[in-house]
């Protein structure tokens, strides 16, 4: 073929912050000039940004409990010291998520241990059970790349074993799982508003749970004055206050993702498109399979994965796709850029780093279990990531950009 199929280069772009415009700008700006109104908690007749996003969340998810707090990291913390873990205890993770699902088991106290994922590039059921010790208290499932992970199946291991069950949906803000958005089943969930997320405020997250009792441990968590400030959050608990963190939301951030939240049915009504003209132009695949998702209307949509039969496939239809001007690769790879998403690149957590030379959370003397990392741990997740290729979309995107992307899969696929 002489010319590229691609002969032009796709939209840059990306979610949230592509969506921005002079309405994100207007509310700072509105919040700005009463400088009085900056701190998070209102006074008596008094309304602040982020009471109002909270509500404004709870009403959209259907959901009692939503706080706006300072980083995704801090709200899985939160889920987690919520659910009353800490010391001594065990949480698993998935071998393929950002570092931060790992440090907010380490932020409470507990140690993070390592298991598999499988086809949809979320845990594996299967090794979940298999890591399961007396020690376990917690599954972290993380829906990576706005797709939902195997969330019946995992609910159900974590049910049969009582264990609890925190959705990390950081990257998949607005996801749904068979007409739910993903975490209001569970002990408790997780979002980002970092810059790279669905919808964003630069940095922010937000904890959410339904349970009233672990709602108000991540409320007295997230702020140790809060007890001290008349915010009705607490009225009326019979339960104890405690000091832990100080993570509040603030009110700028508030205001910018007020904003974003109105535009995030948009968002994905546009990336939701987009993927469904992709995958409706693709060939039936000879050389790969499509990450598994349980519940496709639920999917976020601006990611498509192709898990390729080989590595040595894999980078053969890497090479074919970029000669035809799609640039592209496997998500893990050794001469590539170091992914923090894959566990082998987290230094903190493989070699078990700690603030003190007392080794905490591993050598806590409450902890009487034995884990061990090692960059080959999880092979079977190093080779599906070895083999995924990863196309994503953004907003900036069109259905043609689409039909051009699946023709270059096509090609490829076809003359490997």
């Amino acid at each position: 073929m002489s010319e590229k199929i691609i002969k032009t280069p796709l939209p840059d772009g990306g979610l949230g912050w592509s969506a921005v415009d002079e309405r994100e700008i207007e509310a700072v700006t509105k919040v700005l000039k009463k400088p009085q109104t900056l701190f998070r908690y209102p006074g008596e007749g008094e309304t602040r940004e982020c009471p109002l996003f909270e509500s404004e969340l709870r009403e959209k998810l259907n959901v009692k409990g939503a706080l706006m707090v300072a980083s995704g990291t801090s709200a899985l913390t939160l889920c987690l010291s919520a659910n009353g873990i800490g010391p001594g205890d065990e949480v698993i993770v998935p071998a393929y998520t950002y570092i931060s699902t790992a440090s907010a088991v380490t932020n409470a106290g507990a140690v993070p241990v390592i298991a598999e994922i499988d086809e949809s590039l979320g845990l594996d059921p299967a090794d979940v059970e298999k890591k399961i010790t007396p020690y376990t208290k917690a599954v972290i499932l993380v829906h990576m790349q706005g797709i939902p992970g195997r969330i019946n199946s995992v609910r159900a291991v974590c049910k049969k074993h009582n264990i609890a069950l925190i959705e990390d949906a950081c990257q998949a803000i607005g996801s749904k799982y068979f007409g739910k958005y993903t975490g209001v089943d569970s002990d408790a969930f997780a979002w980002s508003l970092n810059f790279f997320k669905v919808i964003m405020c630069g940095e922010g997250g937000v904890f959410f749970a339904n349970d009233e009792d672990i709602f108000l441990r991540g409320i007295y968590a997230h702020d140790p004055g809060s007890p001290m400030w008349k915010t009705g959050l607490s009225q009326g608990s019979k339960l104890a206050p405690y000091t832990q963190l100080g993570i509040r939301g603030n009110e700028l951030c508030a205001a910018v993702a007020r904003v974003q939240l109105s535009k995030l049915d948009a968002i994905l009504g546009k990336t939701r498109s987009l993927k469904k003209k992709l995958l409706s132009c693709l060939d039936k695949p000879v050389n790969y399979i499509l990450q598994h998702v349980d519940d496709p209307e639920g999917d976020c949509g601006f990611s498509v994965s192709l898990i390729v039969k080989d590595d040595k496939s894999a980078k053969g239809m890497a090479k074919l796709m970029g000669e035809q001007g799609l640039g592209i690769g496997s998500v893990y790879n050794e001469a590539g850029f170091p992914d923090r998403h894959i566990y082998k690149n987290w230094e903190a957590i493989i070699e078990k780093h700690s603030p003190t030379p007392a080794g905490y959370p591993w050598n806590d003397p409450s902890y009487h279990g034995n884990v061990g990392y090692s960059a080959d741990m999880c092979p079977k997740s190093l080779d599906i990531l070895s083999r995924c290729l990863r196309f994503t979309m953004n907003i900036n995107m069109t259905e043609s950009n689409m039909e051009q992307v699946a023709q270059v899969i096509n090609y490829a696929d076809k003359n490997l």
